[in-house]
């Protein structure tokens, strides 16, 4: 009888033990995850890197600041106490033609500013390039991962409109975490000036995102932790990494969208662009680059992805008004 107590005593100990452990876990990996040490909050780092990896921008920036053309605006996001920040741009002849520019996870908007270059130095347009909630000199207290980002995203859309428009043609356009933004933020409801999506090397989900790099960087499986830090994400933050999901708004996205990606991605896994290819609705077309890592295809063939971005956005698809209005409703608050 007594043996028998003490391995139930034994068993609740080590359940309990257990669970705090898990508990525990999930705390530390959605701090690790989405509160980490942010080089998107070091402006001056930035430039230094953006200026030594792509020489041709310090000179462009010093022009842009001489004549006063690179400028800073603010907004209020819609739940009324987080303070957002974008630069823009005007292009050098009136166009209505603008890009909206998003950043990847760390980064600010500094770290666009190549893209920021091939739109409006290249291309003729006027850019907006925002900085997501915890980067640059926007506010809040976590990475969004791109899923209530694209709800701040709406409201730069409507900004650039005003600034550039009001007879805009639009092109979003996003990088690794910017890119899922934008495929997340292509399923939802948008203006009919939304023409055109770009994504470049972005995620299928936050949840597949994260079940690589828990096991890549600990060697930890996805069950328990990937589920109890996601729940409480749910609890603490208002969203989930299952719902976090670009496969699953991709799929509504009838506008036309260029995917592409670096062949020797392992960061963001090669293989997550072709089921995102295969998901989205006709017009579509994808850019398998080679040789190429994450985030690096502007890098090494500048002048091939200028001109498939803008063979892309130049080529002629006839798009219904239904098509264009996009009438998905969005559920979230």
């Amino acid at each position: 009888m007594k043996i028998k107590q003490t391995i139930i005593r034994t068993s609740l100990i080590l359940t309990i033990i257990c669970f705090l452990i898990t508990i525990g876990g999930s705390f530390f990996m959605l701090e690790y995850a989405l509160c980490p040490k942010n080089r998107g909050k070091d402006l001056k780092g930035s430039y230094n890197f953006m200026f030594e990896k792509y020489p041709f921008l310090k000179p462009y920036i010093d022009s842009l600041n001489q004549c006063q053309a690179l400028r800073d605006t603010f907004i209020m996001a819609t739940d009324g106490i987080t303070r957002l920040h974008a630069y823009h741009i005007a292009a050098a002849t009136p166009t209505k033609k603008t890009a909206i520019i998003i950043h990847g996870y760390t980064d600010n908007a500094i770290r666009m500013m190549m893209i920021g270059y091939m739109y409006n130095h290249d291309l003729g347009y006027n850019v907006l390039l925002p900085d997501l909630r915890y980067a640059g000199l926007s506010e809040g207290n976590h990475i969004q991962m791109g899923w209530y980002d694209r709800l701040d995203i709406k409201q730069w859309i409507e900004v650039a409109n005003k600034l550039f428009g009001p007879e805009s043609e639009m092109v979003v356009h996003g990088i690794s975490m910017g890119a899922a933004t934008t495929m997340m933020l292509a399923g939802d409801s948008l203006p009919t000036y939304v023409r055109h999506f770009i994504a470049d090397c972005g995620y299928t989900s936050v949840w597949e995102e994260f079940k690589g790099e828990l096991n890549k960087q600990f060697q930890l499986p996805e069950f328990p932790l990937l589920y109890t830090s996601s729940l409480l994400c749910k609890i603490k933050y208002g969203w989930s990494f299952t719902e976090a999901s670009a496969l699953n708004q991709v799929c509504k996205c009838t506008r036309p969208m260029l995917f592409i990606h670096g062949d020797r991605d392992h960061f963001v896994p090669t293989e997550m662009v072709y089921r995102l290819h295969t998901a989205k609705p006709y017009p579509k077309e994808l850019w398998i680059v080679p040789e190429t890592d994450h985030a690096n295809a502007y890098f090494l063939y500048p002048q091939e992805y200028t001109q498939r971005v803008n063979q892309f956005l130049t080529t002629k698809v006839v798009l219904s008004d239904s098509t264009l209005q996009n009438p998905v409703k969005d559920e979230t608050n």
